[in-house]
């Protein structure tokens, strides 16, 4: 099974690029979304043999998940059943037969970490569903999770120590979540490779391969057995952000 991940920083604006190509040549059989930016009714999208799954933030024009599935699954859950999270659309959860699956915008702490307590909360809180989840069958946590947890996963790691996404608060949160059950998908298979799947849109960034690692899969202990393969898409373009992939033996 091939699950894909994309922080698309805005679906309406991915559709006027080249989101309608790359998800045809992707051919995943569950691809999730970040930062839809939009509610229900703005967009119609045309994409034959999926199942489309969307949950809004509160907040018109900002947040939002959406996963695209072949396979119809047996439940859908629309956030964590906490009100502070929920109102921004971060959380989608779609259980199939062999696992769930939970697509997650998690969020930014924002500059000066200003919003940092409210992350916390939010760590907290996903980490301890997909322990519950994981109890029942293998989880697989795919989004942008907005932390580098290791300096090989960012390109400048000392100038950007305490700044959001690389804060020592959430680097160490994110061990915290591998250390209850689960595992880096991608660095697991691929210990040493450097590959981002971020870069800003100042300073030329992507052209200068200044990035971060802040999109994952997360896969819980019990289902190890089923990884095939873990990529990062570095050569599409369309977001700031690029895709992710993760195989499933299923």
């Amino acid at each position: 099974m091939k699950l894909i991940s994309w922080n698309v920083n805005g679906l309406r604006a991915a559709v006027k690029k080249d989101f309608a190509e790359t998800f045809n040549e992707l051919d995943a059989d569950v691809f999730s979304i970040q930062e839809t930016k939009l509610q229900e009714g703005q967009i119609d999208l045309d994409l034959p043999g999926y199942h489309q799954y969307f949950f809004y933030a509160k907040k018109k024009g900002y947040s939002g998940t959406a996963v695209f599935t072949k396979e119809e699954p047996l439940n859908v859950t629309k956030g964590l059943g906490i009100e502070e999270f929920d109102d921004e659309g971060r959380t989608l959860t779609l259980e199939f037969k062999d696992f769930y699956l939970i697509n997650s915008y998690t969020p930014n702490s924002q500059q000066k970490l200003k919003r940092l307590d409210y992350r916390m909360r939010y760590d907290d809180a996903l980490r301890a569903y997909m322990k519950k989840l994981s109890a029942d069958k293998p989880v697989a946590l795919c989004g942008d999770l907005n932390v580098a947890h290791e300096e090989i996963d960012i390109k400048n790691d000392k100038t950007n120590h305490k700044n959001p996404g690389f804060s020592d608060e959430e680097r160490a949160k994110f061990s915290e979540l591998l250390n209850s059950g689960f595992i880096d998908t991608f660095r697991t298979l691929h210990p040493d490779d450097v590959k981002y799947s971020w870069w800003s849109y100042r300073f030329n960034a992507r052209q200068n391969n200044a990035g971060w690692r802040i999109d994952y899969f997360v896969l819980s202990d019990n289902g190890e057995k089923m990884l095939k393969a873990a990529d990062i898409h570095t050569d599409i373009y369309g977001s700031d952000h690029c895709p992710i992939e993760l195989d499933l033996d299923i």
